[in-house]
């Protein structure tokens, strides 16, 4: 029982380390990039390199996923609130969702033409 308990403690430490460098980052530095983003790519970072074994965050990465839709309600909350700010501007937001999904698939299908004709 105790042991379990360290490992939750454990990754959920070196989650919450991940992020606290990345807010810290972006606050001395200060960048335009959220420090949540800056600590998710650290957090990836040290999982590529294997800094961080996948099996040390394991347990609390599970129990977040696992728990993920709770995390979403807030957020409908807020799009319930400013519903008609969302009206008034639904052609930009989903033009611009629209074209931006396309740039990201065409420069994705570019990228992996590019690889894979390197294979041959």
């Amino acid at each position: 029982m105790l042991y379990k308990a360290f490992f939750y403690l454990l990754s959920a430490g070196l989650i919450a380390a991940s992020l606290a460098l990345g807010n810290w980052l972006q606050d001395y530095f200060t960048l335009s990039v959220p420090g949540s983003v800056l600590g998710l790519l650290i957090l990836f970072v040290g999982l590529v390199s294997g800094i961080i074994k996948p099996h040390w965050v394991q347990p609390s990465a599970s129990l977040l996923i696992k728990y993920m839709i709770l995390l979403f309600i807030p957020i409908s909350t807020g799009l319930m609130i400013h519903y008609q700010i969302l009206i008034d501007n639904a052609l930009a937001i989903i033009i611009s969702t629209v074209l931006g999904t396309l740039f990201v698939l065409c420069l994705l299908s570019l990228a992996l033409d590019k690889l894979l004709n390197e294979d041959r």
